[in-house]
């Protein structure tokens, strides 16, 4: 690594949507067949997707765990250090691509020259952008018959103002043009600032867990120089160290003698709890303080669900995996929680749906977790005359309708979402839009402001309640554009609804659990759909059911579940009316009698049903 000085050193991540060709390009890097000699390839194909790590990455074709990796490459006669930062593409991972972008100086902005550009690549440009690091546009899978390199150099012209004779056109798939991005880097980007006499100073911007180990820190060296032996100290926790190991990831983990300025690697130390590794910190040589970096705000979770073992005996296991878990996505919020009808659980606070389905997924792939999720619900601001409260779990939040509760108003988060879509299918997304209570809805054309072409493509913004997009919202989009609709959002704050809590009675009693949060304009609906799902699902009792969804002390919808009745009359051969009567009215007042003392049995298949078809 002494051979790598800051003027050889190139630390850059790549910008893209997903599905644009991120892992494909990382693989013709590191392909020995190919350019740098990174990795051996294991079969006569490049798609090994060395990035994504990750079962559920490979099969989703997302990232969501953004990775490092060093590789080497020779140019001007000099071989380089060029450190690829990977960053997820979508939205509910921005808390990673923020953390990865504040290790590089430049980035690449990947855009698939036949789909052009998409909402999530012109958010993550804006960051990378605001950060100051160099953009390099690259328009990449020119292979395709569909692609239009022309059409799109014009687009990113329009969007981001970038110059075309800037653009370079390659295809990693091919290989074709896949030399010229790594001279552009070196060319380009700006080797990172550091004085190797300096006192330590080194960025952590990720970390991950080894059970053997500990603490395993990803770092930026900014000044001095880090080797095995030295002491260490973070400017946040004041907490002392002692390295163990240092390395880089070439992609897979590489021990090396020291990291110097401009290098980025890992650092193991005597560091046994992950919630010392905080990111964003500061570290240096213990009795050297240097000025801390700047570091990140911590991510606010927008979306709550409740996590409950299907197995009740199974809690202390699930909750021993949530916490491994998030040893390695810092961004979920936890806490204990229980249900008289699910048991003991947990209350995780996610970044968004997809964050949430992904969280999920590893529980099971990674830990074997047999799960129900409750549906998802976002933070809500309830402003009482005194105080304010934010409240994310359903069943505290207060009954508006009751004027004992003192509440003068309840808010909920909104959000600027844009769409970028196809010029046929606006009229399709503005009346989704309007179905989720859109509001500020406004469109501007992408392509140069033509219009002409039938393909033109609009970019559509407004602003959105979170709650309307945490459901079926982005399913409904991809299928009412023939997939071809690309969405974005960002933190918008909050702002005053008309809020109701509902809640669903089985003979009068109210199940926990199925506590919903709905605005007033859709509760009959609501009400309606969720009452038919419950008599489908919830087995028949001894004695009739009536299934209410109610609001306040108002029942809005109701449905009846009939009892299971015994033939009483079987065993009577001939005799008089009467005496067939008195037997059914003796079942009949049994009956009565057991509705006003019974408790409905709803069994935990019933719950994992209606909250898998996620309010559909």
């Amino acid at each position: 690594m002494e051979e790598f000085p800051c003027e050889v050193i190139r630390n850059f991540s790549i910008i893209a949507h997903i599905d644009h060709g991120k892992s494909t390009l990382a693989d013709r890097w590191a392909s020995k067949q190919t350019l740098t000699g990174t990795i051996q390839m294991k079969s006569t194909g490049i798609n090994q997707q060395v990035l994504d790590k990750l079962k559920v990455e490979r099969e989703r074709g997302i990232t969501v765990k953004a990775q490092t990796a060093s590789m080497i490459h020779m140019a001007h006669g000099k071989q380089h250090l060029l450190n690829l930062i990977d960053t997820p593409g979508h939205v509910d991972f921005a808390w990673e691509v923020s953390r990865s972008l504040a290790a590089c100086q430049g980035a690449l902005l990947l855009v698939d020259a036949s789909q052009g550009v998409q909402a999530q690549s012109i958010s993550v440009f804006h960051i990378a952008k605001e950060r100051g690091l160099k953009i390099i546009p690259v328009l990449t899978k020119i292979d395709l018959p569909a692609s239009q390199p022309e059409r799109m150099a014009a687009q990113l012209q329009s969007t981001f103002g970038i110059d075309p004779s800037e653009i370079l056109h390659i295809s990693a798939k091919t290989g074709q043009g896949v030399d010229s991005v790594l001279r552009a880097i070196v060319d380009r980007i700006p080797p990172p600032s550091g004085n190797i006499n300096s006192p330590l100073k080194a960025f952590m911007f990720d970390s991950l867990y080894d059970r053997y180990r500990g603490v395993i820190s990803l770092v930026s060296i900014q000044d001095g120089i880090i080797q095995k032996g030295d002491r260490i100290a973070s400017c946040h926790t004041r907490k002392k160290y002692e390295i163990t190991e240092v390395g880089v990831m070439h992609p897979e983990e590489v021990t090396t003698s020291s990291l110097q300025p401009g290098q980025v690697g890992y650092i193991a130390c005597n560091m046994k709890e992950s919630s010392e590794a905080h990111i964003g910190d500061t570290l240096h040589r213990v009795g050297v303080p240097v000025d801390p970096m700047p570091g990140f705000q911590p991510s606010k979770a927008m979306v709550y669900a409740g996590v409950f073992p299907v197995d009740s005996n199974d809690f202390i296991k699930l909750e021993e995996s949530i916490k491994r878990l998030t040893l390695t996505d810092r961004s979920v919020t936890i806490q204990r929680e229980s249900s008289t009808a699910l048991g003991q659980g947990c209350r995780l606070g996610f970044l968004g749906t997809l964050h949430m389905d992904v969280f999920r997924q590893r529980l099971e792939d990674e830990y074997d977790a047999n799960i129900i999720i409750t549906a998802p619900t976002v933070p809500y601001k309830v402003v009482y005359k005194d105080k304010t409260v934010m409240v994310s779990n359903p069943t505290e939040f207060p009954d508006t309708s009751d004027t004992s509760s003192k509440v003068n108003q309840v808010q909920e988060p909104i959000v600027n979402a844009s769409i970028i879509v196809p010029e046929e299918y606006m009229g399709e997304m503005m009346s989704l839009c309007f179905a989720h209570r859109a509001e500020n809805l406004d469109h501007r054309y992408l392509d140069s402001g033509s219009t002409s072409e039938a393909s033109a493509r609009a970019i559509l913004t407004c602003t959105l309640p979170l709650s309307e997009i945490v459901t079926d919202f982005f399913d409904q989009l991809k299928s009412r554009s023939s997939g071809y609709a690309s969405f974005d959002y960002e933190d918008g704050g909050y702002k005053a609804s008309d809020l109701a809590k509902m809640v669903f009675l089985l003979n009068g009693k109210p199940v926990d659990a199925l506590a919903l949060i709905v605005h007033r304009s859709a509760q009959h609906e609501v009400g309606r759909k969720w009452v038919k799902k419950l008599h489908k699902v919830i087995p028949r009792q001894l004695f009739e059911v009536p299934i209410q969804a109610a609001v306040g002390k108002k029942i809005i919808a109701r449905e009846t579940l009939s009892a299971m009745r015994a033939d009483v009359t079987a065993g009577l051969y001939g005799g008089h009316y009467e005496r067939k009567m008195k037997h059914l009215e003796n079942q009949k007042e049994s009956k009565r009698k057991m509705k006003r003392i019974g408790s409905v049995d709803l069994p935990q298949d019933a719950f994992f049903e209606i909250l898998s078809t996620k309010g559909k």
